[in-house]
């Protein structure tokens, strides 16, 4: 079927392949990793004593409840942009559960829509602790929730956007 000299030349072929592969290998490593110590290094960082126990330091934490007896209604409507893709505040649902009402409302109370399940972990009711654990990080809250959104990661919107539901829970 084959002769000899077709055959030698497939050998010589992916011969030729690995030969093309190692020294390239060889020549990638030569070049990204000259050295693996600090002796090595092309430029050395110098660390300060004391600069990384600062940086895993907690957050300091936040009054929530302070925040919110301050709250701006009417700036938590105009972040209201946000959730309308998904929510709804005429007592229909879309994507998501209607919101109108939602404050005070146990957590998978809406008839009619399919929760994941992964809400139940908050607690029982909506109120301005839940609501402001969840809309801080909703996939991190409730780790297996089908809400795409990513969150307000300020603070004061969350608080906003808190006092703007409960003046639809009204």
């Amino acid at each position: 079927m084959f002769d000899t000299m077709v055959m030698t030349k497939i050998v010589a072929g992916l011969c030729a392949t690995l030969l093309f592969f190692l020294v390239g290998k060889w020549a990638a490593d030569a070049i990204y990793l000259p050295g693996h110590d600090a002796a090595h290094a092309v430029y050395p960082l110098p660390v300060e004593e004391g600069h990384a126990t600062e940086a895993a330091a907690p957050a300091e934490a936040v009054d929530v409840m302070a925040l919110y007896a301050e709250a701006d209604a009417t700036a938590g409507e105009g972040l209201w942009r946000n959730c309308r893709a998904c929510h709804k505040i005429d007592g229909t649902n879309g994507t998501g559960p209607h919101l109108d009402g939602v404050f005070g409302r146990a957590i998978d109370a809406v008839d009619g829509f399919n929760y994941s399940g992964a809400l139940l972990a908050l607690g029982d009711t909506w109120n301005v602790e839940t609501l402001n654990t969840f809309l801080e990080n909703p996939r991190g809250a409730a780790p297996g929730t089908r809400m795409s959104f990513r969150g307000f990661s300020n603070v004061q919107d969350r608080v906003n956007m808190i006092a703007y539901l409960e003046t639809l829970s009204q």
